[in-house]
């Protein structure tokens, strides 16, 4: 039988092995297991800090047997008060790292593993690590005992011959070592694959072959080949995933798209209008934008804008440009709260603009107009025929303006705000309201690192705004340790002076109230480090707000928002705190985006541990909006020292949202900072990394570049052709961004 990179696994390993690969790791093919690489590389006799694991976490650690004790109890009975059953014995094995921190191992009914698993042996054990009586422990663990003697060759287990021992991601009904075996017994079969690297990028590059690679990645004969393997194989990852980019943003430089000419008496007009003048970067990206709209191929950009940047004055100066000429646009908001806020916000910048169609309007005015799930059906109806008429010019929704029915007269321009939240059928089911293919404009106020943009958003154009408008103020942020009560005394009372400037505040807290365990997603998801053994559940929104009503904040006036009100108390609720008709705002992350009352101050952030850097940056930049200075208290529990407190350190060192991006994406996992919409990528990318290989990731973008202008098919590179489509028909998700 040949065997290829195709080949089923059942064929070559056996239906046991296959189901347990398939069911437990999704790995059906030959090429499925040599492509899961270990995500570590364990020594004989090498430091294993037991010491830093995690309770409820899944390990494979390397460790050497101290001692094992046989033991013999009588379980308790059904309810802990009386013994019942019959006695039962226990073996107790104490292992240790080279440090001398140990792990306890237990094994009920199972004497006869003391036979094997003696004082000074070392071996791999893989289990879920518990806690009983203070002492870490893994319950019934899985092993495998390495050779006693390197002398002894007979008493080696073959994986483990090498000086380094692959580990990898496994499962309770596939540990790691079987894994192994597997991989080396598909590696002693199948022939070298073909390689999809084109021979010079190799040669110029002293890049392994494929073939070799993999090899070394699976059984290296140093740390050296493992090196020179995982530069190969990351080199891989980023050609092919840069390839799809730039193939994509070249067929979208193909398309032709409607052009706006520049300026416009609808623009004009506003612009003759701002009390304010604009900031040097919202002139200069402004600048870029109109450009692309006046011309032939269809925009296709990305604006960064950090917290407070004004990155909505800068998309309705481009709105103003498409409908002056007859065009509309269209502004899709991941929420209501959200798209209500760009609504009122755009509707108050326009003034009378806005009232096209009215008495007494401006001649170059037009209508906005805002549709959502929630909308009656009269309101509905009026929009609908607005939007398919052209009257409005202006329309901005949430997802209700994808479905069918929400027709447009002549859609030129797509804004979609906080892009990450959207998936790629949505952002696709607006775009294809157009007859022609629309300019678009993507935004976001989440700092995106260098090397994510250019991964994730790599076919788009980037536009950076990076200073504040005139008259926005500094915030200053501190840690609140949450069990000192004199610092939440102190903490509350900075609220009422805030309340009592005749200025108001924000709580935010990280979960609704105890129905959330029936729900999955939505604010609560946003949480991160959830409850977990006696740790405290997070705190809940309607919990803290009647505690505050009764106690630190009594007879202030106290509103609650939360993403599961109905959408007319969620809009009472925000328009009353914008009027100021509410001192304290309590709430959940669903203010993280968009909102904007700049008569709002101050923010506390319960449980501010449970949010991540980016995420907290965001809360942040909802006070300081005006011209008095903003203020952001992060209560929390973390420990000194702990990565917890560290993480809210670093956000109360710096305003710079880029500079957090960076932090975020070094301390968490990078899938994490991702999203899940990037799943796709997650699976195509194994080795590479965002943060640590932005040399590669850069280098591979300008060898893609010249690859694919030098031939769009890639005919000529058949290999790395079918590894490009199957990434783009497949798993190319993450990349549908522009």
């Amino acid at each position: 039988m040949t065997i290829g990179l195709d080949t089923r696994l059942r064929e070559v390993l056996g239906k046991k092995t296959w189901e347990a690969l398939s069911e437990g790791l999704g790995l059906d093919t030959v090429g499925d297991l040599l492509g899961h690489y270990p995500f570590r590389y364990a020594q004989r006799g090498e430091r294993t800090d037991l010491g830093a694991l995690q309770i409820g976490e899944d390990v494979t650690v390397t460790a050497q047997v101290r001692a094992a004790v046989q033991k013999t109890f009588v379980p308790k009975g059904r309810r802990g008060s009386r013994p019942g059953g019959k006695p039962r014995d226990l073996l107790e094995v104490i292992v240790a790292d080279e440090a001398g921190r140990t792990l306890t191992l237990t094994f009920f009914n199972q004497a006869w593993r003391a036979k094997e698993l003696v004082a000074g042996r070392w071996g791999l054990f893989a289990g879920k690590v518990a806690q009983f009586r203070g002492r870490l422990q893994l319950n019934s663990p899985q092993y495998q005992l390495l050779a006693e003697d390197a002398a002894d060759p007979s008493s080696a287990i073959e994986e483990f011959a090498g000086t380094l021992i692959p580990v990898y991601p496994a499962t309770a009904e596939i540990p790691s070592w079987n894994i192994a075996k597997a991989i080396h017994t598909v590696l002693d079969m199948v022939p070298a694959p073909p390689d999809p690297l084109p021979r010079s990028l190799r040669e110029r590059l002293h890049l392994l072959g494929y073939g070799t690679a993999l090899r070394q990645i699976h059984r290296p004969d140093s740390h050296e080949a493992l090196g020179a393997a995982k530069k190969r194989l990351k080199w891989q990852e980023a050609l092919v995933m840069q390839a799809v980019l730039v193939r994509r943003k070249a067929a979208a430089a193909g398309e032709t798209a409607t052009a706006y000419a520049r300026g416009g008496a609808l623009l004009e007009a506003f612009d003759a209008r701002l009390p304010f003048t604009i900031t040097e970067g919202q002139r200069q990206v402004g600048e870029e934008i109109a450009a692309e709209l006046a011309g032939e191929h269809p925009m296709h950009r990305l604006l960064q804008g950090d917290v407070g940047s004004g990155k909505t004055l800068v998309a309705l100066r481009a709105m103003l440009q498409v409908v002056a000429h007859g065009g509309q646009a269209a502004l899709l908001a991941p929420t209501e709260v959200l798209a209500a806020q760009h609504h009122r916000s755009i509707v108050e910048m326009l003034g009378d603009l806005a009232r096209g169609g009215e008495l007494g309007a401006p001649p170059e005015a037009t209508r906005v107009v805002l549709l959502t799930g929630s909308a009656t059906a009269a309101q509905r109806r009026s929009t609908l025929e607005a939007v398919a008429s052209n009257a409005a010019g202006i329309v901005i929704g949430t997802h209700a303006l994808l479905y069918d029915g929400v027709d447009f007269a002549d859609l030129g321009f797509v804004v979609v705000d906080e892009q990450h939240r959207f998936g790629v059928e949505q952002r696709d089911a607006l775009r294809a309201k157009a007859d022609r293919p629309p300019h678009t404009l993507v935004m976001t106020a989440t700092p995106i690192p260098r090397t994510v943009a250019m991964t994730v958003y790599g076919d788009l154009e980037t536009s950076r705004l990076t200073e504040l408008p005139a008259g926005r103020t500094p915030i200053a942020t501190h840690v609140v340790p949450y069990t000192d009560q004199r610092w939440m005394t102190r903490t509350w009372n900075r609220v009422r002076e805030e309340v009592a400037a005749g200025r108001q505040a924000y709580v935010v807290c990280p979960r609704v109230g105890e129905a959330d365990q029936k729900h999955s997603g939505g604010e609560d998801a946003e949480a991160i480090g959830e409850a977990d053994g006696d740790k405290r559940p997070p705190l809940a929104v309607v919990d803290v707000v009647e505690q505050l009503r009764g106690g630190a904040l009594s007879g202030l006036r106290l509103g609650l928002l939360h993403g599961r009100l109905d959408t007319d108390e969620k809009d009472r609720v925000m328009r009353a705190y914008a009027a100021g008709d509410l001192d304290v705002l309590v709430a959940t992350t669903v203010i993280e985006v968009g909102v904007n009352v700049p008569n709002a101050t101050a923010m506390v952030v319960l449980d501010a541990e449970r949010f991540g850097i980016s995420q907290l940056h965001q809360l942040r930049g909802r006070v300081g909006r005006g011209s008095h200075p903003g203020l952001c208290l992060l209560v929390s529990e973390a420990a000194e020292g702990s990565s917890s407190r560290e993480r809210l350190d670093a956000v109360a060192s710096t305003t710079d949202g880029f500079a957090l991006a960076e932090l975020d994406l070094e301390q968490r996992r990078e899938g994490d900072v991702l999203g899940a919409a990037q799943s796709g990528m997650k699976s195509h990318v194994k080795l590479l990394s965002l943060l640590k290989d932005a040399d590669i990731i850069e280098a591979a973008r300008a060898e893609a570049t010249a690859l694919i202008g030098a031939d769009p098919e890639l005919k000529g590179e058949p290999g790395l052709a079918e590894l490009v489509d199957d990434l783009a028909a497949d798993r190319g998700e993450f990349l549908e961004k522009g």
